[in-house]
């Protein structure tokens, strides 16, 4: 099974529930798949997006508490969110909307 999600630094057991939901098992696979992946497919499984969850867990893949982020790197963690954001995360859409769309019948927003 593995390692769990919570034993990573800044993440409890609400964002291991979380992940258990978007098919996030072990703390071995979310480092395999790094905070943007990961995070990409949190969104898939209907988290809602919140940047300072995703930065949260951009630090504790670090080993850094998740208030270390600051300044320069901030910025740049806030423009990698937005995509993944504007790219996983279909907000405003219904559920038929995003089926449509996931298979390609309509245009993505």
């Amino acid at each position: 099974m593995g390692t769990p999600v919570s034993s990573i630094r800044n993440l409890g057991p609400s964002f291991e529930a979380a992940c258990a939901r978007a098919g996030i098992r072990s703390a071995e696979e979310l480092r395999e798949l790094g905070a943007d992946a990961a995070y990409g497919r949190l969104l898939e499984s209907g988290a809602r997006p919140h940047f300072i969850g995703y930065y949260v867990l951009v630090m504790g893949l670090q080993g850094r508490t998740w208030n270390d982020c600051r300044g320069a790197e901030k910025a740049a963690l806030r423009k990698r969110f937005d995509a993944i954001k504007a790219a996983k995360s279909d907000e405003g859409r219904s559920r038929l909307e995003a089926a449509l769309d996931e298979i390609g019948v309509i245009e993505r927003r």
